[in-house]
């Protein structure tokens, strides 16, 4: 998938035409980028084995350094202050709870705990590797770390380490590959492979003895690459023993999205055993059932498509029996969890341009919505309901406390940035639809600017989502926030054509080999429904900016659908789509959306092809590119340069040589809103 992240309460239910949320207070300034920048970042609540406290992680900007520092905070389940971790003085992160209580968190690259509740600590691991994810054992006394380690050395720590360094003081450079992917994300690969661990724990929590390799021979990640997490690894409930998610490698690996969900000993030197091997999609996050007697998981249905919808499995652990549950419901579940009677699994999922949580039950496959509206994050069960991370276009991340009695109040337990959004005003936000391609629904948002005028027309930023499979919806972004544009006086419209996920998986399915034609016409229905309906849109002083599969949209309505457009902004965008079969890493993705490969199927990759309407462009465009982005390599930017360019067309191009498919650091997330917004008003505003 060509990712842009996504980054709750706006409480309202969805109609078919328009749904309008409630006012937002309209006395402050604008919204800006250096605002949105500076924020603090809410995320990754975990709630105490009591279920009375949150932990969560609390992310800052480090302005002089140029970088985010997360510290961890915690609040009471009940409500009341939040407070800063002492442990947070020399560095914390990534929290998580003991069965015993004890606070484990990161520093430094390894594990350290608290048995005090996060006042004084210890180091738990002294291993010569950086930890890059972990999880405590049911019983307390194991601890799973996971380690990129040579494969060579997957018995020996200190010989990974050792030829880290030694490659790092070679005066030689040059590495060689005998099979592809040699890159992945933003990063080169040099062999090692992330591979789980398992470390004793003293009666302190502290880690004894050597780390026993629980993978051995394996060739494959886990946590995956780029964006896994422990959410792929899970202790059975005896704490014997580790279920994983990974994938084998081999040559296929680029292509492939098979991945399976493998138990492995934890004594290690036994044989890994493979769970799922009948079904050759994806199978990963494992959890089990508070009776240990069932594993629920999600998996998807056809090899090679990576956003294929996620069903909801259950394998009885004893025989290795699987069934699926709610197989009606036509959504793509995510981040499982069970309650403690086993009778109901917790998901969250896109719906309909939210991300809610739902309630599944077991036995009947029945789904109740949980949470309405926003963007949910970080679910988990509490003492007497649920914890979870909201945010909307109302505003960023905040802890909820939602109670399992209904008619109970949800109640908000943190307010960072309370001061700051206590100054500005955000624009007000609705909800509406139109018949798109078909005929069939299409939905959309729609912000008003800040200071917003009835009677008045507004220059307009029509805002187009990568994925494609993805959504622009009602969630707050650090990179393409709707907030932003109408802090700086734009109307904004973001639809969720064809090919968005939250609206059923063949809504989801329809864009696969359909790039250019059917969410083409839903952006064509949707901009002239939006004109039609609403007044204050200056149809006149409109510019269309997207990312990713956004930006490829961008080049192909440059050629196809220029005249609405004052001008465009294309960030990591596709120029050449034959190119891009070949140039990208992850090639399961290009030769699903294309049925196969370049060159079995060089039709449907010249179908819609941006290259071949470069001769009617004619619209300003602004072009711009990470230089380590390997998902969209940067040939695809100077490609689009270089015809805007040739061709007489204003253009500038805006390289980030530092950046991934994404502009993360502060001082560049602030340049590229900046530039991105003169370029806007140069056009917009003359």
């Amino acid at each position: 998938m060509l990712r842009i992240a996504r980054p709750l309460m706006a409480m309202t239910a969805l109609c078919s035409t328009l749904v309008a949320l409630p006012a937002l207070a309209q006395d402050g300034r604008a919204l800006t980028p250096d605002d949105l920048v500076r924020m603090e970042r809410v995320s990754d609540p975990r709630v105490s084995p009591d279920g009375r406290t949150v932990v969560y992680g609390l992310r800052q900007t480090d302005w002089e350094n140029n970088r985010g520092v997360t510290s961890l905070w915690s609040v009471p389940v009940s409500g009341g202050e939040p407070v800063r971790l002492p442990i947070s003085d020399e560095g914390a992160s990534t929290g998580r709870w003991g069965p015993d209580g004890k606070l484990y968190f990161m520093r430094g690259g390894q594990v350290w705990v608290s048995a005090d509740g996060g006042r004084t600590a210890v180091q738990a691991t002294s291993l010569p590797l950086d930890v890059g994810a972990y999880s405590i054992s049911p019983d307390g006394r194991t601890l799973i770390v996971a380690l990129e380690v040579y494969t060579a050395c997957q018995d020996d720590l200190e010989c990974t380490a050792g030829e880290v360094a030694e490659r790092e003081a070679s005066p030689e450079t040059g590495q060689i590959y005998d099979r592809v992917f040699v890159r992945h994300w933003d990063t080169w690969e040099d062999g090692r492979r992330n591979h789980l661990y398992a470390l004793d724990l003293d009666a302190q929590g502290v880690a004894t003895g050597p780390a026993r390799g629980v993978m051995h021979g394996f060739d494959g990640d886990t946590p995956s690459v780029p964006f896994g997490d422990e959410s792929e690894f899970a202790f059975t409930p005896d704490s014997q023993a580790v279920v994983f998610s990974a994938r084998e490698a081999g040559q296929s690996e680029p292509w492939s999205t098979n991945f399976d969900l493998y138990r492995a000993p934890l004594s290690g030197g036994s044989a890994i055993e493979n769970l799922t091997d009948a079904n050759e999609a994806w199978d990963t996050g494992p959890v089990f059932s508070p009776d240990g007697r069932t594993m629920a998981y999600r998996a998807m249905s056809r090899p090679g498509f990576e956003a294929d919808r996620w069903r909801i499995m259950l394998m009885d652990v004893a025989s290795g029996e699987t069934r699926e549950i709610a197989g009606d419901w036509d959504r793509s579940a995510d981040s499982l969890f069970w309650s403690a009677d086993g009778r109901t699994l917790y998901a969250t999922a896109d719906d309909t341009g939210t991300t809610r949580l739902f309630a599944i039950d077991v036995r009947r496959g029945s789904v109740t919505p949980v949470t309405t509206g926003g963007h949910v994050a970080g679910a988990q069960l509490a003492d007497g309901g649920f914890v979870y991370a909201r945010d909307g276009m109302d505003g960023p991340a905040q802890l909820y406390f939602t109670p399992s009695r209904t008619r109970q109040a949800t109640r908000q337990l943190t307010n960072h940035n309370g001061d700051l959004l206590a100054q500005v005003d955000l624009g007000d936000y609705e909800q509406f639809s139109f018949p798109g391609w078909n005929g069939e629904t299409v939905h959309g948002y729609i912000v008003r600017p800040h200071g917003f005028t009835p009677g008045e027309e507004y220059p307009v930023a029509f805002l187009i989502h990568g994925g494609p499979q993805g959504s622009f919806g009602d969630a707050w972004s650090y990179r393409w926030n709707p907030q932003t544009y109408a802090g700086a006086g734009y109307a904004v419209v973001m639809i969720d054509f064809h090919g968005s996920t939250g609206y059923g998986q063949a809504f989801t399915d329809s864009i696969t080999q359909h790039w250019g034609d059917r969410p083409l016409e839903d952006l064509q229905r949707g901009w002239d429904h939006v004109v039609a309906n609403y007044g204050f849109l200056d149809e006149d002083r409109a510019c269309a900016l997207g990312a990713s599969y956004g930006g490829y949209m961008i080049n192909w309505i440059a050629g196809n659908w220029s005249e609405p457009w004052k001008c465009l902004v294309n960030h990591d965008g596709i120029f050449d789509t034959r190119a891009m079969g070949y140039a990208t890493e992850e090639l399961w993705f290009t030769e699903w959306e294309n049925g196969g490969t370049v060159y079995d199927n060089p039709e449907a990759y010249e179908r819609f092809n941006p290259m071949r309407f470069v001769e009617n462009w004619r619209t300003p465009m602004l072009v711009v590119q990470g230089g380590r982005d390997y998902r969209v390599p940067e040939t695809q930017s100077l490609m689009t340069f270089n015809a805007l360019q040739r061709r007489g067309v204003p253009s500038r191009l805006l390289y980030f040589p530092e950046e991934n498919h994404w502009v993360l650091r502060p001082h560049n997330s602030l340049q590229w809103h900046r530039t991105v917004t003169d370029w806007l008003d140069r056009w917009t505003r003359e």
